[in-house]
């Protein structure tokens, strides 16, 4: 088999500050891998990073889960191919008054064994994910106190205070429904695993560390899907995925890098696909000690990081400049609002003015997969006299310096993604901005009181006006440095055909395989 090569010229024509980006390294070969040899029918393989960290939907608050889960079960809502809310367990809902929202219920779905889904299994399902013994890592819900069947078709969710975008929380992690009978029957654990869903598959079979195997659900309200069985295997090493794929043991890699995806440019009978995402990445700045306290600082970087060559020398053009943190897709967006200017000479000017014309040292916090990202963005930086250290870390630390309540765990500048699955910009802020806020590092009594308007207000416009002022303030003031929303990419063969909605979710119902 014959390697592909990285595009080193490109890399080597792009140099920030002086740093020359690393090429990644030529893939191995793979003697063998996770297939789905046994099967029957016609069969379509996806190749991720990970297994799912559990079956259980309402225990996991990753998307590498919920991508085998979404096809296991249905939600109340979801999304059309065109981003915007659709039915999905649920016909239609209402809110009746500011604290409740009001579901009503497609009739005659029923669970894999057969239960009924209906309201009583529906309100089971939210309870169990608002009770504290779930343990459940979903937050979404935390307005909601209780589920409530009106009717067999009819559910309430109450609310301590008002919601706007619960219809768009129960659209992935928030809205599953479970069966209530054979949970009782073989408890959290043994419905972690065998699950039971009323998704577009069935589960057949889960083997850690090889395969996890679905089959289609004839009997699925939204049609059988094309195609026979589904099959996801968990691949680490991007160079391993690709090689799979190469070898026709694959179908679909997701989750590849833009760097990682450079290495089957070229190859016949194997495409590369990017769509447009939502996943957007920003510098956390620790606003509240030494030079970052400054908003002229803060200014300064932002006009330093040459955003737009970042995305060609790093991600391949596989990525979007956003003007904050918002992106383009979510309620709240303002397109009147744009990016800073890339400028050296007014960051050095206002860093002179603040008075730091020698620059400064500090350090950003990055996992190690960003590695080619964060020495890119310090090469800009020093380009201005900010001499930022990257110091790595591997996921796993990183996430418990995240979430903890030391909100300097990770430094002064740490370089951090948000999701935004609700395509609401509440998603986006809701944890980084208002004061008090497990990840915020900055006060502002203003951004305080904005963020109580968008999240509190039932009335569209009255929360548009809100994240449009938002907005304003947040380039004004520059408590992060604003960098891009990535692209979601994949490597194909040619026997799939699927499109991704701007989420990324691996929903595969309407894929079809040719043999």
């Amino acid at each position: 088999m014959t390697v592909a090569r990285s595009r080193l010229s490109r890399r080597d024509a792009l140099r920030l500050g002086g740093l020359a980006l690393p090429a990644l390294a030529l893939p191995g070969l793979l003697s063998a891998c996770g297939s789905a040899a046994g099967t029957t029918g016609t069969v379509l393989r996806v190749a991720q990073s990970s297994d799912p960290k559990t079956l259980d939907p309402q225990k996991q608050g990753d998307l590498t889960s919920m991508n085998v889960l979404t096809n296991l079960f249905d939600t109340l809502t979801t999304r059309g191919p065109d981003n915007q809310l659709a039915p999905g367990l649920a016909l239609s809902w209402t809110s009746p008054d500011p604290l409740t929202w009001r579901f009503k219920l497609r009739p005659g779905v029923r669970f894999h064994n057969g239960e009924p889904c209906d309201a009583n299994a529906v309100a089971f399902s939210i309870n169990r994910l608002l009770d504290p013994a779930t343990k459940s890592p979903i937050v979404e819900l935390r307005y909601v106190k209780q589920a409530v069947a009106l009717d067999a078709s009819t559910v309430d969710l109450r609310c301590s205070a008002p919601d706007p975008i619960i219809p768009a929380k129960v659209s992935l992690f928030g809205g599953v429904a479970v069966p209530p009978g054979y949970l009782k029957q073989v408890g959290s654990a043994g419905f972690a695993k065998h699950p039971v869903g009323t998704g577009p598959f069935t589960f057949e079979e889960f083997q850690r560390d090889h395969q996890l195997r679905l089959r289609a659900n004839p009997a699925y309200w939204g049609g059988k899907p094309a195609y026979d069985e589904l099959v996801f295997l968990p691949m680490p090493d991007a160079s391993s995925s690709l090689a799979s794929l190469q070898s026709d043991e694959v179908d679909i890699v997701a989750g590849l890098t833009p760097d990682a995806a450079l290495q089957l440019q070229g190859y016949t009978g194997v495409s590369i696909r990017h769509y447009p995402g939502i996943r957007t990445s920003y510098l956390s700045l620790d606003t509240t000690a030494g030079p970052l306290r400054d908003v002229r600082v803060r200014r300064a970087l932002n006009h330093a990081v040459d955003v737009p060559l970042l995305i060609k020398a790093v991600l391949d053009g596989k990525a979007r400049e956003v003007p904050t943190m918002f992106p383009r897709e979510a309620f709240g967006f303002d397109p009147a609002i744009t990016p800073f200017t890339r400028d050296v000479g007014l960051a050095k000017q206002l860093l002179a003015e603040a008075g730091f014309a020698a620059g400064f040292d500090t350090s950003i916090t990055a996992q190690t997969a960003d590695s080619n990202l964060a020495e890119a963005i310090s090469g800009l930086l020093a380009r201005v006299g900010v001499r930022a250290r990257v110091d790595l870390v591997d996921p796993g630390t990183y996430s418990s310096r995240l979430t903890s309540s030391n909100r300097g765990a990770l430094g002064p500048i740490y370089l951090a993604a948000s999701t935004g699955w609700t395509l609401d910009a509440e998603s986006l802020v809701q944890s980084n901005v208002r004061h008090d806020r497990r990840q915020s590092r900055w006060t502002n009594p203003e951004a305080d009181r904005l963020v109580d308007a968008e999240e509190q207000s039932l009335a569209p416009a009255d929360r548009q006006r809100a994240f449009t002022s938002l907005q304003q303030l947040l380039k004004q003031e520059a408590p992060f440095v604003f960098l891009y929303q990535i692209d979601n990419v994949y490597a194909v063969n040619t026997r799939p055909q699927w499109t991704p909605g701007v989420v990324g979710v691996l929903g595969m119902a309407k894929a079809t395989v040719t043999r």
